[in-house]
């Protein structure tokens, strides 16, 4: 573990000579330069003083015989690189079409990364926020607004996002490919591609003045669950002193499966589109794996217990407290699925609700309409609101926080966000909010959904990381900015210092023992000691 100790006077002082030193070093390279282990980069001063790079690889273009590879190492340039673009996205199909991209195309070449750091970083190394996208582990992007680092380099935090591989090309593993691989595993190449992005930051984040023994990781969704997978994983839970998780964790959602059913969905794939070999495969172009896989169902490629970015079961590790331990800041959002998710045609009443529940949990039922029981028909939205969500994700969020305050030795933080989006701007037009922020557009026919009385799934990122106004779609409000100040600054001081409080702010206690505190984010936000315990301890029992 990276430790946020304070070092000795010494050690401190030939720290930050070194640091002073580097930065004055790559200083006289140019102007918006920075010299890092491959090369010099040129970089874009910013209007707000915050000098960006955009589209730096961290890994050899993962394409042909590197198809299906844990990254490789990225080869040196000569000269200066500019560094003012994003990179290409990674591979994937439309399935959010409301996400919001500004990389420069889709390619196999994917491995590309982005920097936000202060203008004048001074030569006190600065705290560090790598940030993972979501999507369901088949759709995201670094470039995508909402991630946007600027607002946090503001803060005095040298920010990065990070692309990473998906679906087929990113999860996809393979009797074969078990076979290639020095360690008798495959699949888990987004993974793998974190790992090595997070090597990337050790390694070079100093020039940029981050410091990389205070390195927090973060993420949504996809990405959260990215969080729990480094701190599980030994290749990486060794180069990170922090941790925050918005919505999701490997324990729950998207778990990692046997690597024999990994590798047997690779199979079924593999003979779908007629390849007899890996080396087949391989040769077909990426736009004709992306359509078979699409067809085929994005989301059957599990990440897997491969023995090496996982050698056990993630369960088995945080179980036994062998995760990184760090400090830990998570929670999820008040409506992260609607009700429908699990209602579908049935009506919202008592015993509409009871046949669903029974349906999905057979003679187990009657203790799930113990913890979720409406009283009366009024309350069923609410009350299937709740499952779906729990279901969906809040559950898996919460058995993370569990296991880490039990085992991981480390303060842990939980929030629970409340506050709904507000109505979209009224020259939207005839279009419906979409999951990720944006916007689908209506057909004109489809009545649009109710407005959400919560926080839906995602809703929170843009608030966090202090980027409201880079999304178009809604009519932000002074309250929107006051949710996200708070937010943001709670997110701000843990990545500083491993603790969320700060002046101005409501308290906000760690976990101890029993004592489960939550803090509700919301324009009052308050805190809460944890409800609805019951529920997730007999969602534990069922899983």
């Amino acid at each position: 573990m990276l430790s946020r100790s304070i070092p000795s006077t010494f050690g401190r002082l030939l720290l930050y000579a070194i640091l002073a030193s580097g930065t004055q070093a790559t200083a006289q390279s140019g102007p918006n330069q920075v010299k890092i282990t491959n090369g010099i980069l040129e970089g874009v001063l910013e209007t707000s003083g915050v000098r960006s790079f955009k589209g730096i690889p961290f890994g050899a273009p993962p394409v042909g015989d590197l198809r299906w590879k844990a990254p490789q190492p990225v080869a040196n340039w000569q000269g200066v690189r500019k560094a003012d673009k994003f990179g290409p996205r990674a591979m994937q199909a439309p399935i959010f079409g409301d996400m919001n991209f500004r990389s420069n195309g889709m390619s196999e070449d994917c491995l590309y990364l982005n920097v936000w750091t202060p203008g004048q970083p001074g030569n006190t190394p600065l705290p560090v926020l790598v940030y993972f996208y979501g999507g369901g582990f088949v759709a995201g992007d670094g470039s995508e607004p909402r991630y946007d680092g600027e607002s946090m380099a503001k803060r005095g935090i040298v920010a990065l996002t990070v692309n990473y591989r998906l679906g087929v090309f990113g999860l996809m593993a393979h009797p074969e490919l078990s076979k290639e691989a020095t360690y008798g595993g495959s699949g888990n190449y987004g993974l793998l591609d974190q790992a090595a992005a997070l090597k990337w930051v050790q390694e070079n984040i100093a020039a940029f003045g981050g410091d990389p023994k205070r390195v927090t990781i973060a993420g949504e969704s996809a990405g959260s669950i990215s969080v729990s997978a480094l701190m599980a994983s030994p290749l990486s839970r060794n180069l990170i002193a922090g941790a925050i998780g918005e919505s999701g964790s490997i324990l729950g959602a998207l778990p990692a499966t046997p690597l024999k059913d990994a590798e047997a969905a690779g199979t079924k794939f593999a003979d779908n589109l007629g390849a007899k070999s890996l080396a087949e495969l391989r040769a077909l172009p990426a736009e004709k794996i992306l359509e078979g896989a699409t067809k085929y169902g994005p989301f059957r490629f599990p990440m897997n217990v491969d023995g090496y970015f996982f050698p056990k079961s993630p369960y088995a590790i945080y179980e036994a407290g062998e995760q990184a331990r760090v400090p830990l800041l998570a929670g999820w959002n008040s409506e992260e699925m609607g009700y429908r998710a699990i209602m579908g045609n049935e009506p919202l009443t008592k015993a509409g609700f009871e046949t669903v529940v029974k349906k999905l949990y057979g003679d187990k039922a009657p203790e799930v309409l113990q913890q979720y029981q409406p009283n009366t028909d009024a309350d069923v939205q609410q009350a299937a609101t709740d499952l779906a969500g729990d279901r969906f994700i809040s559950f898996s969020t919460w058995k993370w926080i569990d296991l880490v305050a039990k085992t991981g030795g480390q303060p842990v933080y939980r929030y629970l966000y409340t506050h709904p989006r507000p109505p979209m701007v009224a020259a939207m037009g005839n279009v419906t909010p979409g999951l990720a922020g944006g916007v689908v557009k209506s057909d004109g026919k489809t009545p649009p959904p109710p407005r959400a009385s919560g926080a839906v799934h995602s809703a929170e990122i843009e608030y966090a990381m202090g980027n409201l106004e880079s999304n178009k779609v809604f009519a932000w409000t002074p309250d929107d900015h006051k949710v996200s100040a708070t937010m943001q600054a709670y997110f701000a001081n843990f990545i500083k210092t491993g603790n969320p409080n700060g002046p101005s702010l409501p308290k906000w206690p760690a976990i101890k023992g029993d004592n489960v505190p939550v803090m509700v984010i919301d324009v009052k936000s308050k805190l809460m000691q944890e409800p609805h315990r019951g529920r997730y301890l007999l969602l534990d029992k069922l899983r």
